[in-house]
């Protein structure tokens, strides 16, 4: 280590850094503008070709990563984060996300996908203020960085007016994350919305200049409508020369029928990506395929609402590239570990079922941890159009980096499998430092430069608004959905012979006990 640099010696829950020095600041401190960091001395997942380096160091100075290498030296000035026993891997990117929601977070935890349609499409979706809007969309960029996601596709589909959208806004550019804003309006027509003068002129006032801190996209779905209205809306996103993002393949809702007026259109593009994608023909498979567009999996979402069976083992055999997703928290939460444990299981899961319908059996899995660590990561910049900036660990690439390291867990040693730890061993606990253009944003475990206060009043008073809209019995029904009649399977083992009918009576009254 040169004369000057600072080391902050083994973050993490357990740990604290220590006081700044002269030479630098710590990084629980903030990095002035220009001050290299250098994360040493872990097990380094570039998503390169470089690979596994371990160890390995990664230096930042300003916003980008400028060597990845063994050994690196230290510049005059640095902070230096031991990563010794740790992963560094990039920040994770999640392509879609309805962040709005997340202000209800679990308010849905046993709906399905029709109660969930019911309540924000038919019943309830109008109620929302741009306030509330606001609220979620805090909460879950907070929670996205704190959970190692610096990238977050807003899939915002709650935006009744332009008022609802800056707050949408407002809130992103309070988090310091990086974001891409897809417009949508749930309760309006796409082709209608899309070109109406107020949106016209939000679009030119809030995205004139293109970041790849704050990216826009449009959010849309294709009902197979044989006159095609989505027409509109696709020629909307071509004169604003942004990308979309639509649900596609999904159980009841959207169809084939979709994806071919697309393609006889000619809007199947790689600049639309193709969210579930579930219920999807083979021909439409091979659609997509041909476009070089993206599919965005959101397998807890699929194996819990409906959709579909989540269909990376699809996917992988028509070589449509896959990114992760979470979908919304009404449901779950920003938790990429769990989406990358989830889809490796239902794709192993798949594979085997299908094998044991032939009387086969799987000796060899296809789908490797490796593979889902670059859907989380590599994958998701790629199907945002952002991977020459973001998604992996190389020199001249924006610095968005997520140290896992956990020394109080004994899950988290030791890091033999690398890639297999990231997906079945790690959790979202475990992130200790997140990176996010070059600026740490949390450090020792804990968020760096976030109110997250605010975000908790913001999120009560919509909680309140909420139920109070409702009313409490609305809010419970909502909340608590009736229990579909279960057909019991006879059992003619009841052994009443010998307890006197007794076993038969308590499964009468509930089941044994």
């Amino acid at each position: 280590m040169s004369a000057g640099a600072e080391e902050v010696r083994g973050p993490g829950p357990s740990a604290s850094a220590p006081p700044a020095s002269p030479a630098g600041p710590a990084p629980s401190e903030g990095v002035p503008p220009g001050a290299p960091v250098l994360f040493k001395g872990g097990t380094v997942l570039t998503m390169d070709r470089a690979g596994v380096l371990d160890p390995g160091d990664v230096l930042v100075e300003g916003e980008r990563i400028s060597a990845v290498g063994g050994e690196l030296a230290t510049p005059e000035g640095a902070v230096v984060v031991d990563c010794a026993g740790g992963i560094v891997m990039p920040g994770m990117v999640d392509t879609h996300r309805h962040m709005w929601q997340t202000a209800l977070r679990g308010f849905g935890a046993d709906w399905t996908l029709t109660q969930y349609f019911v309540f924000y499409y038919l019943n309830w979706g109008k109620i929302f203020r741009p306030e509330d809007i606001y609220a979620g969309n805090l909460l879950a960029g907070i929670e996205a960085i704190d959970a190692g996601v610096t990238t977050t596709l807003d899939w915002s589909h709650g935006l009744q007016t332009i008022e609802h959208g800056e707050a949408a806004l407002q809130a992103l550019r309070e988090v310091p994350g990086r974001f891409v804003l897809a417009y949508g309006n749930l309760l309006g027509a796409p082709w209608e919305w899309s070109k109406t003068r107020e949106f016209r002129a939000f679009v030119a006032r809030e995205f004139q200049t293109r970041s790849d801190m704050l990216g826009f996209q449009l959010a849309f779905d294709v009902t197979g409508d044989p006159s095609f209205p989505e027409k509109g809306a696709f020629e909307s996103a071509r004169e604003l020369d942004a990308r979309a993002t639509t649900h596609a393949g999904v159980w009841g809702a959207t169809n084939d029928a979709g994806i071919a007026l697309m393609s006889e259109h000619g809007f199947m593009t790689k600049d639309v990506t193709y969210v579930h994608a579930a219920t999807l023909s083979d021909d439409s498979y091979q659609r997509i395929a041909a476009s070089g567009a993206y599919a965005s999996v959101s397998t807890e979402s699929e194996q819990s609402a409906g959709q579909g069976y989540p269909t990376t083992w699809k996917l992988r055999r028509h070589r449509i590239p896959v990114s992760l997703s979470m979908d919304t928290s009404v449901w779950w939460s920003a938790d990429m570990f769990s989406a990358m444990r989830s889809t490796l299981g239902a794709d192993r899961s798949r594979e085997h079922l299908e094998a044991h319908s032939r009387n086969e059996t799987v000796v060899s899995n296809a789908l490797r941890a490796e593979e889902v660590v670059r859907w989380a990561t590599l994958g998701g910049a790629e199907a945002l159009g952002l991977a020459e900036e973001i998604g992996s660990l190389a020199p001249g690439k924006k610095a968005d980096i997520v140290l896992l390291k956990n020394d109080r867990s004994p899950a988290m040693f030791p890091v033999i499998h690398p890639f297999g730890h990231v997906v079945f061993q790690a959790q979202r606990g475990d992130v200790d430092t997140v990176m996010v253009n070059g600026r740490i944003v949390k450090f020792g475990g804990e968020l760096v430069g976030v109110d997250l206060d605010k975000a908790r009043r913001a999120v009560a008073s919509t909680v309140e608004h909420t139920r109070r809209t409702l009313g409490d019995e609305a809010f419970r029904a909502a909340m608590h959905p009736e229990l579909p009649a279960a057909e019991l399977i006879p059992n003619r083992y009841t052994y009443t012979d010998w307890d006197g009918g007794r076993a038969a009576t308590r499964r009468g009254a509930g089941g044994p006990r």
